[in-house]
């Protein structure tokens, strides 16, 4: 439950909430036995917008890749334009299918924003190698459960896991 200037909002897993700008308070508060999680993601705003919830049956969701190259994937475009007004802040959420490792490939970078990877839903025991860096000069991070890496514009990002994950 999250809520936002005294308007409450249940949100269940993989679901987002955009809060515009000029907010007072925000209260996060867990309602199951099991402790919520909850990812935040923020950008200067030039205008306030609505506080919106997208449920994963609001997402413009784009199916990509294939099983041969393992990065058959679901790519769940929840905070953009088309789906709640936002100035410059947008969140999408990848969900690799059983068998699928790489959540982008080949790699790529953005020349105009970086992006964030919070990467969840990583079973125990299993990892994510998250490669960055130049392109004629990449660096690679193991990342865990629950973990978050930052990718600059001018770095290249992609992930390839020891199983699936989002």
């Amino acid at each position: 439950e999250v809520s936002v200037d005294g308007e409450k909002f249940i949100l269940n897993k993989k679901e987002a909430l955009y809060v515009g700008m000029g907010i007072k308070e925000v209260i996060f508060k867990s309602t199951s036995d099991e402790p919520a999680l909850f990812y935040l993601n923020s950008d200067p705003a030039r205008r306030n917008f609505p506080n919106k919830k997208i449920t994963k049956e609001n997402a413009e969701s784009v199916h990509l890749g294939d099983d041969v190259t393992a990065n058959k994937r679901i790519l769940n475009k929840l905070i953009v334009n088309s789906i709640v007004e936002t100035c410059q802040l947008q969140m999408g959420l990848t969900e690799l299918l059983p068998g699928n490792i790489w959540n982008t490939m080949p790699s790529h970078t953005h020349e105009r924003r970086m992006e964030a990877y919070f990467y969840f839903d990583v079973a125990e025991g299993q990892s994510v190698a998250h490669f960055m860096g130049d392109p004629k000069e990449t660096r690679h991070i193991f990342m865990q459960n629950n973990q978050a890496v930052l990718s600059p514009e001018w770095s290249i990002h992609s992930g390839a896991g020891t199983s699936n994950y989002s």
